[in-house]
């Protein structure tokens, strides 16, 4: 409940606030309430860690509430600015795959399911683990359910797929969260940072839907621990390879298909006249087979005259996908099967024709023809907009191929190509987004920006391929490649900082640094791994302390190098942490100190020419910090000489000039001038809208409520 004169609702406020909200809306009302609680308690609060320190602020914000109703509404408008997960809106979710065309029995599996989803509420969760050995089609179960008993789950369906593509990048509770809440039509600039707040969420905006969740080849138990809720309504499908310790929940066992199932499924997917034709050869594909539903399938067009089994192939008896895949294998082209093996060699979420052909050495056109091919040959599977994966097992085989028929000098080399291709993609894509900042690898400047309309399509090209571009860091680092590792962390900063996908990029931002310590120690490349790592751990505040450090190890390294700017950027980053704290005299502290640096560069330094705008953002800056600290007049001075660089025709930057309009409303506003703090909130959302940054028009619309408040 939203009440100003309620030490316990204001408590739970400022512990929301505390615990942060993504991208720019979240740092905008950490910043407003720190604003409010100095100008309150006459002097600086840092912002509170604990529950003691969040009810000593909250007893003095509503202490002055119940004095002033001027600040009763206007703490009230800070409050309702908070979302509430119960108005996300929108569509019911359909995440949930189609199952397959033809399925078979699967009676008692089903049965087990059907018996928990009805079960009557009685406060403990429905969940479920279907388990089996790959190949048996666990998968195929949920997506059967959720097609078959839909009219249960009338809120929609939740899909995830936990295996991610490596250890480095597998999706973490919090990810999925994210991603979860997404589908639920919650704005990016209201998901929390911290995990735990975005399953209280999660469960919060759960509590009295109706809606099936499918979480997709789970590896542990404490991985889906946290999506799992106790709302009546809701039914979570755990897949796995094997039951899950310490779940509780429903066993639903997969194992293989009874005989007469594997026909009646064979007997689907080929004519009756196919199948008894083949009624010679149907007894030994069966027992290869084995029950298996994806080696049946695989081994259907082949049912006439199978592949003769390799004699080599002994050591696959008892494991049906191992050994039809190594059928299918033999059957492929030389070329093919080359591909099929160069294209294993990492574990890429999503393969396209591109960074395949690279790894072949093919065309383009060629890799996306054997890309199809395999797929229509069940050795991949093909996702959305033409875009293709290997089932773990099949990766596997295709591995042990690659080993035994490339050697180790050639698979090396196929991962360098592919490494190389992302790595380029994201610097040309990365120089597109953000096309003012500074680089340190040569690369950026040889290669220019890539051609892309806006540079909210340079982003949307990012993501779209963040998966893979990790998985190359991680790649570079394994093969002791630390320049294109570092490079290719340098490439993922327009991605992290305009899409706020901080914990996507921590892998490679960890690896990165690594990399930068082993090959480039004390030098910018080091100093710039440290900060952007930094950054991302910024985004959350119980990451802050090993924000700091990495903010640390970063001055030391930019001074080793002695660059000024950088330096200069890391204090201006700690600065920036400061402000979140709430510590806005140490804030502006840092950015005075970061100012001198900045005045120490020479006319003649090769970084000369970013002077102009690295001081106007300093300037931006240092009136936010003044505004913190209820030093208007000056605050004022400082953002207006902020305004005058990004409004020049020379050096115009629309976005940045929007940020400076919202902290000068931010210092109206806070100065008592509404009237003056509105003008300038539409001159913002006008810039805003055009640039369709919704974050950012969130934020203007708290502003907005709060000058309405304060004018009542």
């Amino acid at each position: 409940m939203i009440d100003p004169l309620s030490v316990s609702a204001v408590v739970a406020f400022l512990g929301a606030v505390g615990a942060g909200m993504a991208n720019e809306y979240g740092r905008r009302l950490n910043e407003a309430v720190g604003g409010m609680v100095a100008r309150v308690a006459g002097r600086e609060v840092t912002a509170p860690g604990g529950p003691a320190d969040r009810e000593a602020v909250a007893r003095v914000l509503v202490a002055e509430a119940r004095r002033d109703p001027g600040q009763a509404r206007l703490l009230g408008s800070l409050m309702s600015g908070l979302p509430d997960p119960r108005t996300a809106q929108g569509p019911a979710p359909q995440s949930l795959r189609a199952p397959v065309r033809f399925f078979t029995d699967r009676r008692e599996a089903l049965a087990r399911l059907r018996k928990e989803a009805e079960r009557k509420a009685d406060g403990r969760p429905r969940v479920a683990v279907v388990f089996g050995a790959p190949g048996y089609g666990s998968s195929e179960i949920p997506a059967y359910f959720g097609a078959q008993e839909s009219k249960l789950y009338p809120d929609g369906t939740l899909y995830a797929d936990l295996r991610g593509a490596s250890a480095g990048t597998a999706p973490t509770a919090s990810v999925l969260l994210r991603d979860f809440l997404l589908k639920l039509h919650v704005a990016a600039e209201h998901i929390p940072p911290a995990t735990e707040d975005r399953a209280e969420y999660f469960r919060t905006l759960l509590g009295s839907r109706r809606l099936l969740v499918v979480l997709d080849h789970a590896q542990s138990a404490a991985q889906v621990r946290p999506l799992i809720t106790g709302a009546p309504g809701v039914f979570t499908i755990v897949v796995a390879a094997r039951p899950l310790t310490g779940l509780d929940a429903v066993p639903v066992p997969v194992g293989p298909l009874a005989d007469r199932d594997a026909r009646l499924l064979l007997g689907e997917l080929v004519s009756k006249q196919t199948l008894a034709a083949a009624r010679a050869t149907l007894p030994a594909v069966l027992e290869r087979c084995a029950g298996s539903p994806f080696a049946l399938r695989a081994m259907a067009p082949y049912l006439a005259a199978p592949p003769p089994v390799p004699v080599a192939d002994a050591a696959a008896d008892g494991d049906p996908l191992r050994s039809v895949t190594e059928q299918l294998y033999r059957q492929l082209s030389p070329e093919l099967a080359r591909l099929y093996r160069m294209a294993s060699l990492r574990p890429w979420p999503a393969m396209t024709a591109a960074p395949v052909a690279a790894a072949a050495g093919v065309s383009e056109q060629e890799a996306a023809r054997m890309l199809a091919e395999l797929a229509e040959r069940q050795l991949l599977e093909e996702l959305a907009d033409v875009r293709y994966r290997f089932r773990p097992a099949i990766r596997a085989h295709a591995l042990e191929a690659a080993a035994r028929e490339d050697g180790l000098a050639r698979c090396a080399a196929a991962v360098a190509r592919t490494v190389e291709y992302y790595v380029r993609l994201a610097v040309r894509v990365d120089f597109a987004a953000l096309r003012e900042r500074p680089h340190v690898d040569p690369l950026f400047d040889e290669l220019g920006p890539g051609e892309y309309e806006d540079e909210g399509a340079a982003i949307a090209a990012l993501t779209a391929e963040l998966g893979n571009l990790v998985e190359s860091v991680l790649a570079a680092e394994e093969f002791g490649d630390f320049g294109t590792a570092c490079r290719g962390t340098e490439a993922l900063w327009a991605v992290q900082l305009k899409a706020g996908r901080h914990e996507a990029v921590l892998p490679a931002l960890r690896a990165g640094t690594r990399a930068a310590e082993a090959r480039f120690p004390g030098t910018e490349m080091a100093g710039r791994m440290h900060t952007q790592l930094a950054f991302a751990l910024m985004e959350t505040p119980s990451w802050y302390g090993e924000a700091e450090r990495e903010l640390e190890a970063a001055a030391a390294a930019e001074e080793r190098a002695g660059h000024l700017r950088g330096q200069a950027t890391v204090i201006e980053s700690l600065g920036l942490l400061r402000l979140r704290q709430w510590r806005f005299a140490a804030a502006l502290e840092s950015f005075d100190a970061a100012g001198r640096l900045l005045d120490g560069i020479a006319a003649t330094d090769r970084d000369a020419k970013h002077l102009p705008r690295a001081r106007a953002l300093l300037e931006r800056h240092r009136g936010r910090a003044l505004r913190g600290l209820g030093r208007f007049a000056p605050a004022r001075q400082r953002l207006a000489a902020a305004l005058e660089f990004f409004r020049a025709p020379a050096t115009a930057e629309p976005y940045n000039e929007a940020r400076v309009l919202t902290d000068q409303a931010e210092t109206e506003r806070d100065a008592g001038d509404y009237a003056a703090a509105l003008r300038l909130v539409e001159e913002a959302a006008a810039i805003l809208g055009a640039q369709k940054a919704t974050g950012h028009l969130d934020s203007l619309d708290l502003i907005r409520r709060e000058c309405l408040a304060g004018q009542a």
